[in-house]
């Protein structure tokens, strides 16, 4: 599958996994990864879409997703980060026929209080992946009601396709979409693949356009480097993101229990929907992340 930090036109996307939908960026299907074993089995395809805010997208957008049956829509961004962007022009909210939007917010408003998102961006922004690990076990502290309302989804309606998405759809919703796909048996290499498709999936236009609004943050300022390394999606970081699930949380599986609340009995059944006796669609990548 190519890659690229600069981005890249639609048309250029590989498919599978990638959905053109008209207005939204980085749309994708969970779906078609290898399980580590029993072989010839693979994660379920047309159950989870991932993708960048939708609030740009099309009527033949819209016409797409309901091609796909897609009937449930999870916001994992909170309202004063929607508020801004709808301010700024980039984006709101978006329903449409046929499908219900769940605000699930990761953070709380006071969370985006200048204070906090000085010290996140700062995070996102260094370089080596101690940065992005520290901001998304932030996330995962943060995240247990919201990522619990999509587990839950998955484990009890699972013939009702489902998008998950944040700004990007990289961070709040990489988590998850990484968590789902460890909790189904999928190689941490292949996890990590699949998150760094987010290079590919929003475009060059797309990024120059977040890095003119980040360069005006104070925590920023004049560190152009460090703002596209803040909207990267490099397979290293969710490399160590996975290390450090297992040493702060026991496991993807242990953090579902323990922290979002679900049962032993309802992660198997996101196992038993999730998980299919059929070939990958998807190559394992070769180890050099």
């Amino acid at each position: 599958m190519a890659t690229s930090t600069e981005g890249a036109e639609p048309a250029a996307l590989p498919s599978p996994p990638f959905i053109t939908i008209a207005g939204i960026p980085n749309f994708r299907d969970l779906g078609g990864y290898p399980i580590a074993s029993p072989s010839n089995h693979s994660v379920r395809r047309e159950v989870i879409y991932r993708c960048g805010e939708p609030s740009q997208v099309t009527n033949d957008g819209i016409k797409t997703m309901q091609r796909l049956g897609i009937t449930h829509i999870y916001d994992l961004r909170s309202n004063n980060e929607i508020e801004r962007a709808q301010v700024a022009g980039r984006g709101g909210v978006v329903e449409w026929e046929g499908c219900e939007r769940v605000f699930v917010p990761v953070f709380t408003d006071k969370d985006y209080s200048p204070q906090n998102l000085a010290v996140r961006y700062k995070d996102y922004s260094t370089s080596g992946t101690e940065g992005f690990t520290r901001a998304y076990s932030d996330i995962m502290n943060n995240a247990p009601p919201s990522y619990r309302t999509i587990l839950l989804h998955l484990a009890n309606e699972p013939e009702k396709p489902l998008i998950v998405h944040c700004t990007a759809g990289k961070d709040r919703t990489g988590v998850i979409c990484a968590i789902v796909l460890s909790l189904c048996g999928v190689d941490d290499e292949v996890v990590a693949h699949e998150y760094s498709l987010t290079e590919v999936g929003l475009t060059r236009e797309w990024k120059e356009s977040v890095i003119e609004h980040l360069m005006d943050n104070p925590a920023l300022k004049g560190n152009m480097e460090g703002a596209w390394n803040m909207i990267s999606a490099k397979a290293a970081n969710m490399l160590a993101t996975l290390k450090m699930i297992r040493a702060n949380f026991g496991s993807a599986e242990e953090y579902v229990i323990e922290k979002c609340g679900l049962t032993k009995e309802e992660v198997e059944k996101i196992r038993k929907n999730l998980i299919v006796e059929e070939p990958a669609v998807h190559v394992k990548p070769q180890q050099n992340l």
